[in-house]
């Protein structure tokens, strides 16, 4: 099971820091990322981190902006949103998958669990 939270109202050049805490399984056989819904669009990748922290990949609009971590001792992944931007106005998800390899991914239909999402609000 995944729990997202940290979401909320912000103005532009704000910041944010998301967590998604799991539980029922070993958290540290799971690659992680987030993705994100914003309204009338389609579902899009975020950011993605190995289980070992070895690697981690962010889409081409947050790069430099936005950070994903873990702390495989809390089980918890995290998304430090900065200088955020009222076009990052979304649902934001994490999402889970157990690969045996080193790699990260950014296609939705890889990841088998999904949390409940939790909504980021960026005013002008």
């Amino acid at each position: 099971q995944l729990q997202a939270s940290g979401g909320g109202l912000v103005q532009a050049g704000g910041s944010l820091r998301l967590s998604c805490a799991a539980s029922g399984r070993t958290f540290s056989n799971y690659h992680m990322a987030w993705f994100r819904r914003a309204p009338g669009k389609e579902r899009e990748f975020v950011a993605a981190i190995t289980r070992s922290s070895s690697r981690t990949r962010y889409a081409d609009s947050v790069k430099d902006r936005f950070t994903i971590s873990r702390d495989n001792a809390r089980n918890t992944v995290y998304l430090q949103m900065n200088s955020l931007k009222p076009e990052d106005t979304a649902v934001y998800y994490c999402a889970a998958v157990n690969i045996p390899n080193d790699y990260t991914f950014n296609y939705a239909s890889t990841y088998d669990y999904w949390g409940q999402g939790t909504q980021v609000t960026v005013s002008s």
